[in-house]
């Protein structure tokens, strides 16, 4: 038997290594990395995410608010420890708690990361529910974080690399999950995306403030490489990997290009293993 960890990630278009941007797997594949942990990834098709992490005995980790579950990934299966983490901010605590001292370090370095975002916009999908524990901090972070890229994810719908092998599936997922009637009902086009792409650029504004208090960046610790910046910098993947071009290399000069840089940054510990 292997003691290397199994790191589930979701399976797009191929080739698959290159065209990853699920931001939830990319924050976890970051932690692994910063960690320099030994692991392999196992990808998983959208419409099998829900039987793989039934057969593995992980419940999901959401749920929409109908009170059906949410079945998502990453999930860290770590057979040195008979441990399975199904949700990404559980599995940087993990990382952190079991092996702490490992690659680069502490993944929570004490900070404040004061971000709140407060709206009242539908989201496509639940957010994971915040932790209570000793990374309170991180955890309220990672929800605000997630409740404001998520916001604009409807500027990303359309983008995203699908198989083709099981594209019409997904896409009727996504369809029943939304509760709209078909694929077409998620484009946004014209005024109104040009309305959501300046609330975009508004709302991370507010986020790059953070990054730029320490100008000696392009972490918010300047130097030093936090789990906060691996949160931002899953989401920013998926704005690289969804948005048409044009509008990627706009939104990475938005704000003295501070989340440019962020993205930038983070590409070594981007590597899939």
């Amino acid at each position: 038997m292997t003691t290397t960890m199994i790191f589930y990630d979701i399976a797009m278009r191929p080739p698959v290594a290159e065209t990853c941007c699920g931001p939830n797997p990319s924050k976890s594949r970051f932690a692994l990395n910063f960690k320099n942990i030994p692991y392999s990834t196992s990808w998983v098709q959208l419409p099998d995410i829900a039987n793989v992490r039934r057969s593995l005995g992980v419940p999901a980790s959401r749920k929409f608010g109908d009170g059906t579950d949410f079945y998502t990934l990453p999930m860290l299966s770590d057979p040195s420890t008979n441990s399975i983490i199904g949700d990404s901010f559980d599995i940087a605590v993990y990382l952190q708690k079991t092996y702490p001292n490992s690659g680069e370090g502490d993944l929570f370095p004490p900070q404040t990361l004061d971000f709140v975002f407060e709206h009242d916009l539908a989201l496509l999908a639940p957010l994971s529910e915040q932790k209570e524990g000793e990374f309170d901090e991180y955890a309220r972070f990672n929800t605000n974080v997630d409740a404001a890229f998520s916001a604009h994810v409807p500027l990303m719908v359309h983008g995203l690399p699908l198989d083709p092998a099981t594209a019409e599936a997904t896409k009727a997922e996504f369809v029943r999950r939304a509760g709209v009637s078909s694929w077409d009902d998620f484009a946004v086009s014209g005024e109104e995306r040009e309305k959501l792409k300046n609330s975009f650029r508004d709302t991370l504004g507010d986020l790059a403030k953070l990054f730029l208090k320490d100008v000696s960046g392009p972490f918010i610790l300047g130097k030093q490489v936090s789990y906060a910046d691996l949160i931002v910098g899953g989401w920013l993947r998926m704005m690289r990997g969804t948005l048409p071009r044009n509008e990627w290399e706009e939104a990475r000069g938005w704000h003295e290009g501070v989340l440019g840089r962020l993205h930038d940054a983070l590409e070594e510990y981007a590597e899939v293993k």
